[in-house]
């Protein structure tokens, strides 16, 4: 049977370094109160000019590239995931393949936010168990501080988010102990509106009877941003996060369990869970809730913030460089956010 093994990995985060003290020059907030309420200390910040999305995400791919032993050219096909893209088209996979002089090879973008990483992974699990590619580049990276809002009134978002990315490379195996063991994916869109970014959009508030977007009255257009908008702050992103915290630590443990039934294991089996890194204390409770130890679960939050799409690539990597992955070991990646979308991959390293 053909599974797909990562072949390289690799990551990426900016050298600014952002401390929560940092963050009282722009907002009233304090080291205390963000480390209680989400376990950050410290994110790193992209440069504002020199760096994006897309050049994180090829930094690190370029490592990946090089762990699997293979070139740039070598790679079969992209799939990128991100929520702050380049531009608002085309996507990032399109700017890796011209960055990186690859063949003209497929490229997919996936807008799955903080379970981006997982469906991208599942995405390329397919082509391989298929046959279709034998080396496909999978990369989560995210920008965050391009577009967050630096002010009291953003805080409760702002504290959050970091930047970042990670990439793997896929390869198939025949190996009977090895390579990814199935995928689990789930949504449900009842609540989309309680973690999103609304503007800019075509929504033109059809979906909630709140107004989320004041547009400009026109016969045709003019609606995809105004003054009012922005001085509004509608064109920040908007969560509200006891809600997500609620249905975060439900389906979290649900979907890591899902995985681990489907394959016959127990959680006490798990060599590392590499969970999205969205908020330290909803770590800490799925870890309690499913009786992990200490050194079952990995969390690398407290000095990369949420970096969304790249936090599960970029925790895994710093797993496996610290040693804490080796060879065999029965390892379960996990996210919950946005959407609501969650997901799981179980693999044997």
């Amino acid at each position: 049977m053909i599974r797909s093994r990562i072949a390289g990995i690799g990551m990426y985060v900016p050298e600014q370094v952002v401390t929560n003290q940092d963050l009282t020059q722009y907002m009233e907030t304090s080291d205390e109160w963000i480390q209680e309420r989400t376990g950050i200390k410290e994110r790193r910040y992209a440069h504002r000019t020199q760096e994006t999305t897309t050049t994180m995400g090829v930094e690190a791919a370029k490592i990946a590239i090089e762990r699997a032993g293979i070139t740039p050219q070598d790679i079969d096909f992209i799939v990128f995931a991100t929520l702050s893209p380049d531009y608002y088209f085309p996507g990032c996979g399109v700017l890796v393949q011209r960055a990186m002089k690859m063949k003209e090879i497929g490229a997919l973008d996936v807008r799955n936010q903080c379970s981006g990483f997982i469906y991208a992974l599942s995405v390329a699990d397919q082509f391989i168990r298929g046959g279709m590619y034998k080396n496909v580049l999978v990369i989560g990276s995210e920008k965050h501080s391009f577009g967050l809002d630096f002010s009291t009134r953003g805080r409760n978002v702002s504290v959050i988010f970091g930047d970042g990315a990670g990439a793997v490379v896929l390869q198939p195996t025949e190996k009977e102990n090895q390579g990814i063991l199935s995928s689990h994916l789930h949504s449900d869109g009842e609540s989309a509106e309680i973690l999103a970014m609304y503007n800019p959009g075509t929504h033109a508030n059809h979906w909630t009877e709140q107004k989320l977007a004041d547009f400009n009255e026109a016969e045709i257009a003019d609606m995809f941003m105004s003054h009012e908008m922005i001085d509004k702050a509608q064109n920040f992103p908007f969560m509200d996060g006891p809600s997500v915290f609620k249905k975060a630590v439900v389906k979290f443990p649900e979907v890591i369990m899902e995985a681990l039934t489907a394959n016959g294991y127990q959680p006490a089996d798990l060599r590392m869970l590499i969970p999205h890194q969205a908020n330290l204390r909803i770590a800490q409770f799925v870890q309690q809730k499913l009786g992990l130890k200490d050194d079952q679960v990995y969390n690398n939050i407290q000095k990369y913030g949420n970096t969304t799409a790249a936090s599960v690539p970029l925790a895994l990597c710093e797993a496996w460089q610290e040693g804490k992955i080796k060879e065999g070991d029965l390892v379960c990646l996990a996210a919950f956010g946005s959407g609501f979308t969650w997901a799981s991959a179980l693999l044997k390293w």
